[in-house]
C-alpha cells in the first residue's frame, strides 16, 4: 500500500505528501535494557523480556520510549521484541496502556494466550505526515508489527471519551495479530479519533478469539480460524476463512465479504514459549486440513516441542557461514532483531527445519545474493522474518524448492511461510528478478506481503521524474511466482511489480485473500506493455493450468506518473472449468484504468468511478 492519494469512505479524496523517514540513532531506549532474566537465552539487546514482579510503570516506560523512537521509523534499521514472561501486567486502576511503532513485536511467552495477561490496552493509532505531525493523519503507512500470544482485557482507564471507546488497531500491510484472547470491550481495526476515520489497508488475524470488531476503513482483511462476537463495516474485500461468527457472504458485494465455513489448509506460526520448569521452547503447530475456531480451544496447540537448545541464537554480527554451519549440524535457526547482511544464501537443506525470526528479522541481500534457499523438502517452516533487495539485482531472495530438479514433498507437512515479508526498495534502492518463487509442491503461505516500494528514503523523489527514475533503477519484474502444484496462500498480498505481480503456474493452487496494486510509476504505456497486451495483469494463472481456485481477491490502479495508462485485466486465467475465480473485484484509485476484471469481463476501473469497486462475483460467469 501507500502514501499517496486515497479516498475516504465518505467519498471525498485527500492528498498526503512524501514524508522521508529520518534514520534514528542505533541507540535505541532497548539497547541499554538490563540483561535477561535468570535462565532466559542471551537473546541480543534488543529483545527485552518483561517479569510480572516488574512494576507497571517500569513497563510503560520501556515501552513508551521505543514507541516514541518507533512511531515515525518507517525505514528506520532498528528493531525490537518485547516478550512477556506467564502471569499478569497492569490492573484496573493502573492499566498497561502499550502502543505499537514500526519492526516491533509484542508477545506473550505462555504455552497458551491464556497464560499471559494484559489489563490495559495494546494499540496502533493514525500516523500524522504532515505539518510537524498534526495533519494528514492516516493509517495507510502503518506496516511491520506483530501482536500475538496474550490475552488482553481492555481497560481504557485514563484515556479520552474517543480513546475510550475501543481497542485502535489501525495498521496496514506486514501486520499480524495472532493467538489473542481479547475481552472486556471492542476492536477497532480503524483509528477514528486521530482526524478519522481514514482508509488503512491491512490486514491479517489468525487463531484468535475477539470480542465485537468494527473493520470500518479497511480496504481488506484476512480473519483466519478465529472466533469473533460479532464484525461489523467493509470497504472492498473482507474474506473469513474458518472464523466462528464470522458474517454472512449472501449479499456479496453488499456488503462485500467473503466466508468459508472452514480453512482448506493451515499451520499457525511458531512461538516461543516457558514451560513450567523455566524452560524456553519453541511450539511448532502442525499442519491441519478442513478447520475453524482456534487451536488453542482444548489445550496446547497441536504439534511438536523443540527445546531452545536445539536453535542456533543468532544476531545479525554473525557470517552466513556460521549460520550454515549450525544448520547443517541439525539446528534450527532464531533470528535475533537486526538487520543481516546476507552476501551468499542462508542454505536450509534438512527436513523439518524452523527458522523463527524475532522482531522483524531482516536479511539484506549483498551482491545479488538470494537470500534465503530453502531445498525442495517437507516440513521446513519459516516465520517472521523480511527479505530485503539490495543494490545489484538478485535472481530471487527466497527460493522454496529447485526450479529443475526433484523436489520432495509431503502433503501433511507442508513447508510453511508464515508472516515472510518482501521488499524491493523502500529503505535504499532495491533490484530483484523475482522476491518469492516456490517450486515445491505442497507449501503454505500464510501471510505474506510482497512490496516493491512505492517510496521510501533514499532515491525515491516524487514527480514525474523521480518517478521515471524508480521504474529504471528500482526494480522487480515478479512479485510471487508459484510453480509447484498444491501450493496454498492465505493472505497474499503482492504489490507493485514491473510485469505480472504473482504468476500462479502450478496446479490445485488455492488463494484466500488476495490484494495488489499496480505498478505506479510505469512511465509510459509503451513501458507498460505485454505484447500486444496493455499491460500486466495483477493475477495471472498459467496458460495450462487446469485447476486453481481463489476466494476474495483485488487488483487496484493509481498510475500515478502517467494516468492515461491502460492495463487491460486485473485477472488473467485460462478458460477451463477447473479454474474458478470466487469474488474479485478491481478498483481505481485515481488515476489510470483498468480494461476488465478478468478475461474481457466486467466494466472500467477508471477516473469516472474512484473508490467504487467493479465486482465479478463468479468467474466463469455462471
Amino acid at each position: 500500500m501507500t502514501h499517496h492519494p486515497r479516498v475516504r469512505p465518505f467519498g471525498r479524496a485527500f492528498a498526503l505528501g512524501l514524508v522521508l523517514a529520518t534514520a534514528v540513532s542505533a541507540t535505541g531506549p532497548a539497547a541499554s535494557a538490563a540483561p535477561p532474566p535468570h535462565g532466559a537465552p542471551d537473546f541480543g539487546p534488543h529483545v527485552t523480556i518483561f517479569d510480572p514482579s516488574m512494576p507497571v510503570a517500569e513497563i510503560q516506560a520501556a515501552l513508551d520510549a521505543t514507541h516514541a523512537q518507533q512511531v515515525g521509523n518507517e525505514m528506520g534499521t532498528q528493531r525490537y521484541a518485547y516478550l512477556f514472561k506467564p502471569g499478569s501486567y497492569g490492573t484496573p486502576e493502573q492499566p498497561l496502556q502499550i502502543k505499537v511503532g514500526y519492526y516491533t513485536e509484542i508477545a506473550g511467552l505462555g504455552a497458551s494466550p491464556t497464560d499471559v495477561q494484559i489489563n490495559g490496552k495494546i494499540e496502533v493509532y493514525n500516523r500524522c505526515l504532515e505539518n510537524g505531525g498534526t495533519s494528514n493523519c492516516l493509517a495507510l503507512v502503518n506496516f511491520w508489527r506483530t501482536l500475538s500470544n496474550l490475552s488482553l482485557t481492555v481497560n481504557a482507564a485514563g484515556q479520552d471519551g474517543c480513546r475510550a471507546s475501543a481497542n485502535f488497531w489501525a495498521v496496514s500491510q506486514a501486520v499480524s495479530m495472532r493467538r489473542l484472547n481479547v475481552t472486556g470491550g471492542g476492536l477497532s481495526l480503524m483509528d477514528y479519533c486521530t482526524a478519522g476515520p481514514q482508509y488503512a489497508s491491512g490486514g491479517f488475524i489468525a487463531d484468535s478469539r475477539l470480542p465485537a470488531t468494527t473493520n470500518g476503513s479497511q480496504q481488506q482483511w484476512l480473519t483466519r480460524n478465529s472466533e469473533v462476537a460479532g464484525w461489523s463495516n467493509a470497504v472492498w474485500n473482507q474474506v473469513f476463512a474458518g472464523v466462528v461468527g464470522a458474517p454472512d457472504d449472501a449479499g456479496f458485494p453488499d456488503p462485500p465479504y467473503t466466508t468459508l465455513d472452514t480453512t482448506p489448509l493451515s499451520r499457525e506460526k511458531p512461538y516461543l514459549f516457558v514451560d513450567g520448569t523455566g524452560r524456553y521452547a519453541v511450539r511448532v503447530p502442525a499442519a491441519r486440513r478442513d478447520t475453524r475456531g482456534v487451536s488453542w480451544a482444548d489445550g496446547l496447540t497441536p504439534g511438536r516441542t523443540i527445546g531452545i537448545d536445539d536453535f542456533f541464537v543468532a544476531r545479525p554480527s554473525d557470517s552466513v557461514r556460521t549460520i550454515n554451519s549450525q544448520l547443517a549440524r541439525g539446528k534450527h535457526l532464531l533470528l535475533t532483531p537486526g538487520v543481516y547482511d546476507i552476501a551468499r544464501s542462508i542454505e536450509v537443506k534438512r527436513p523439518g527445519t524452523v527458522v523463527l525470526g524475532l522482531g522483524h528479522a531482516t536479511l539484506t541481500a549483498v551482491n545479488g545474493s538470494v537470500p534465503l534457499d530453502v531445498a525442495g523438502v517437507p516440513g521446513v517452516v519459516v516465520a517472521g522474518v523480511t527479505i530485503d533487495a539490495g543494490l545489484r539485482e538478485s535472481p530471487v531472495l527466497l527460493r522454496v524448492g529447485q526450479r529443475h530438479g526433484r523436489n520432495a514433498s509431503a502433503a501433511d507437512n507442508p513447508t510453511t511461510l508464515s508472516d515472510v515479508y518482501f521488499r524491493v526498495g523502500g529503505p535504499h534502492i532495491g533490484r530483484t528478478n523475482i522476491a518469492l518463487e516456490v517450486n515445491s509442491d505442497n507449501v503454505l503461505i500464510d501471510h505474506t506481503w510482497v512490496w516493491r516500494g512505492d517510496h521510501g528514503v533514499e532515491g525515491f523523489t516524487e514527480g514525474v521524474n523521480g518517478d521515471t527514475d524508480r521504474w529504471r533503477t528500482n526494480t522487480g519484474r515478479y512479485g510471487a511466482v508459484i510453480n509447484g502444484d498444491h501450493v496454498t496462500a492465505t493472505g497474499l498480498f503482492v504489490e507493485h511489480f514491473q510485469r505480472y505481480n504473482t504468476v500462479w503456474n502450478g496446479e490445485y493452487g488455492t488463494t484466500v485473500l488476495y490484494q495488489n496494486e499496480l505498478p505506479y510509476d510505469p512511465p509510459t504505456q509503451a513501458d507498460w506493455m505485454h505484447g500486444d497486451v496493455e499491460g500486466f495483469a495483477g493475477y495471472k494463472v498459467g496458460d495450462r493450468v487446469r485447476h486453481h481456485t481463489l476466494y476474495g481477491g483485488g487488483v487496484y490502479v493509481f498510475n500515478q506518473n502517467n494516468p492515461s495508462i491502460h492495463t487491460e485485466n486485473g485477472f488473467e486465467v485460462p478458460e477451463t472449468p477447473g479454474v474458478r475465480l470466487h469474488h474479485i473485484m478491481t478498483v481505481n484509485l485515481s488515476a489510470g484504468t483498468i480494461d476488465h476484471v478478468v478475461n474481457g469481463v466486467g466494466e472500467p476501473a477508471d477516473t469516472t468511478r474512484v473508490g467504487a469497486p467493479v465486482y465479478v462475483a463468479e468467474y466463469p460467469v455462471p
